[in-house]
């Protein structure tokens, strides 16, 4: 396995022109470009202030799981958690079959690997319609209980992919509970937020109707709200659900298994971001924490072509912008929240296309770390 820094290159970091991107201008997209307007125009882009890019370490454990997907930072230390360190979930298992990993690993800044968890399929503790491939929705909640998506397939191939859950797992790597059925149907990605003893999870979904339903492009795919007890008296407890987006456009795709709604991160005037990878665009879910009813139309097009290119994963920069992954070609696209794509960097100049997903900004707020599914690896950007 990998261990320590493998080898590092420059970055070259290009910094756009803010009346560059294509944006559309909606009247809640405008408010929001009104209100984060001062502060765009006095802020540097965050890929200015990072230089070079340098490998942390393989992502690749014992059992043979590749494809890394979802990543998160564990907060604190608790159990076989150890603060500090990435967390990261493998969709693919040895085979290279996708849908079928079922590894979680924790990897030290100094690249040191283990194993978190081993999810079995037939041990689970509840539904999960399909079994497990473990997915980028990845979230630690505040009790260090651990929240991962699965969307499986019993053979790599789209055709077989089920709908899977959100599969909740203790501190010591142990599957104590999941959250299926209902509207969750093929769980990507994922953001989370927490307020005392409540955990609102944000699930990004894109097998909406089954992989059937997806051989035509479909405009029905979801991001669904779920609101959890974590008051630390036991595993957590799902409060309540509801749709915040809807028909969003996914599609069934072999090499992909499945393409629409990927990365999504919370800003701090609580609109929702998210990453339509389908049609290229980051769109904007206004008040996605306190909303009742399901933003449709596909959402507020905050910026739409321009330098995105296939966009996966996304987070929030420590200046308020969106950074996302694209999954055409490799870059890493920073946009403002009114939708002007201000700087971009190559995370994966190498493999390029489809090697990028979940990616997450490092305690202290001065780098980025990613995950490289082409080399199996996380990498960072500093």
């Amino acid at each position: 396995m990998g261990h320590g820094v493998h080898w590092k290159e420059t970055l070259i970091v290009h910094r756009l022109p803010r009346t560059g991107a294509a944006v559309t201008c909606l009247a809640l997209a405008a408010a929001l470009a009104l209100a984060t307007a001062a502060f765009s125009a006095t802020t540097a882009p965050f890929l200015s202030t990072v230089h070079s890019i340098s490998t942390i370490g393989s992502t690749v454990p014992s059992n043979g799981d590749v494809n890394p997907y979802g990543l998160s930072v564990v907060p604190r230390s608790a159990g076989a958690l150890k603060a500090g360190d990435y967390l990261i979930s493998n969709f693919n298992a040895k085979s290279n079959n996708q849908g079928t990993g079922t590894t979680l690993v924790q990897l030290s800044p100094s690249g040191k690997l283990s194993v978190f968890a081993t999810i079995n399929a037939h041990s689970l503790p509840g539904s999960c319609t399909g079994g497990v491939g473990l997915t980028t929705a990845l979230a630690i909640l505040p009790d260090n209980y651990v929240v991962v998506g699965s969307l499986p397939t019993t053979n790599g191939m789209s055709a077989t992919a089920q709908y899977g859950c959100l599969i909740v797992v203790s501190d010591t790597g142990k599957a104590v509970a999941t959250i299926s059925g209902g509207q969750i149907q093929g769980p990507w990605d994922m953001a989370s937020t927490s307020q005392g003893s409540t955990t609102t999870l944000f699930v990004t979904n894109v097998l909406n109707g089954g992989a059937k339903a997806g051989l035509k492009t479909v405009d029905n795919s979801t991001v669904l709200r779920i609101r959890l007890n974590t008051s630390g008296t036991g595993a957590p407890k799902v409060i309540n659900q509801q749709l915040v987006a809807t028909a969003i456009p996914w599609r069934d795709d072999k090499s992909a298994l499945a393409i629409g709604p990927t990365g999504a991160a919370l800003g701090s005037d609580g609109t929702l971001y998210v990453a339509d990878t389908l049609e290229n665009r980051i769109i904007a879910i206004p008040n996605a924490m306190t909303r009742t009813s399901p933003l449709a139309d596909k959402g507020i097009a905050t910026s739409t072509g321009g330098h995105l290119n296939q966009p996966l994963g996304l987070v929030i920069a420590p200046n308020g912008d969106i950074l996302t992954t694209n999954a055409g070609d490799g870059n890493i696209v920073e946009t403002t929240p009114a939708g002007h794509q201000v700087a971009t960097a190559a995370g994966d100049a190498k493999a390029g296309a489809g090697s990028l997903f979940g990616l997450v900004v490092t305690p202290g707020g001065h780098s980025l770390a990613y995950v490289d599914d082409a080399a199996n690896t996380l990498r960072l950007l500093h």
